[in-house]
């Protein structure tokens, strides 16, 4: 039975991990069959937009397996390795198209950093976060402690990862970790249908302004406020009077389709 799941509809792909009976964990062999699909749909150039999700709707991902941590703590090694070929997490945020989490379930500890590797997150109100690293005796490597902050401010972030405690899917969206919350049987058709928004954005531009939002946001403001400028005065001088007016007709197109 494959670990991890790929289907793939009209630019979009959803990745599901498939270890329901486990709720999903971590295993080193899950490990690594996400991050191979994560690098093969990243080289993809007809997927213009990924959802990730959990098989069921217990978990997401329940993080790494404690079971066999317990039996070869060697591989608590991939939670630092900074390689994608290794590292799930980073081949998820080395995507060039935006990846939607889709959080069935709970998602604990490395399972809440994979989720964290997400451009955007929506929740099921099964959904439930928890960082219990403090209470396994064993420190995030895949970015968890600087993440959370930054997402959902520092007394937050320590509330939750000092505790163990979980956040349930309301708290999370009113805290701003998740977009917005839905109800089980809506959660793949809500995550589908935000794919498709973005998939018919033309997929170089969404490639470029997502690049442009992480690599900013990994600065000081006043650096990435000069590095937009920098970025955006060299690409907006290649861009054409008629492209603008194509891209014009079509965005009131659009909008006259949504209102409709």
């Amino acid at each position: 039975m494959a670990l991890v799941l790929v289907a793939r509809d009209e630019g979009v792909a959803t990745v599901t991990l498939n270890r329901p009976e486990a709720m999903n964990a971590l295993s080193r062999a899950l490990r690594s069959e996400l991050a191979q699909a994560m690098r093969k749909l990243a080289v993809d150039g007809s997927v213009h937009a990924i959802i990730l999700t959990g098989a069921g709707e217990r978990a997401f991902t329940a993080g790494l397996d404690l079971k066999e941590l317990g039996a070869d703590t060697g591989n608590l090694g991939a939670a630092n390795a900074e390689d994608a070929d290794e590292n799930p997490v980073r081949a998820i945020e080395l995507c060039p198209q935006p990846v939607i989490g889709a959080i069935n379930g709970v998602a604990i500890t490395g399972g809440f950093e994979v989720a964290l590797a997400c451009d955007i997150l929506i929740a099921s109100t099964n959904a439930r976060f928890a960082d219990t690293h403090a209470r396994v005796g064993i420190l995030p490597g895949w970015g968890l402690s600087q993440k959370l902050s930054r997402i959902i401010g520092i007394s937050r972030a320590k509330e939750l990862s000092l505790t163990g405690n979980f956040l349930g899917a309301e708290a999370a969206r009113d805290w701003g970790l998740v977009n917005r919350v839905v109800s089980p049987d809506d959660l793949l058709p809500a995550a589908r249908a935000l794919a498709r928004d973005i998939a018919s954005v033309d997929s170089a531009m969404v490639r470029t302004y997502k690049k442009l939002i992480d690599d900013g946001f990994a600065m000081p403001f006043g650096e990435a406020l000069a590095f937009e400028h920098r970025t955006t005065s060299a690409a907006n001088r290649q861009v054409g009077a008629e492209d603008v007016e194509a891209r014009r007709l079509a965005v009131m197109q659009r909008g006259r389709e949504r209102a409709d």
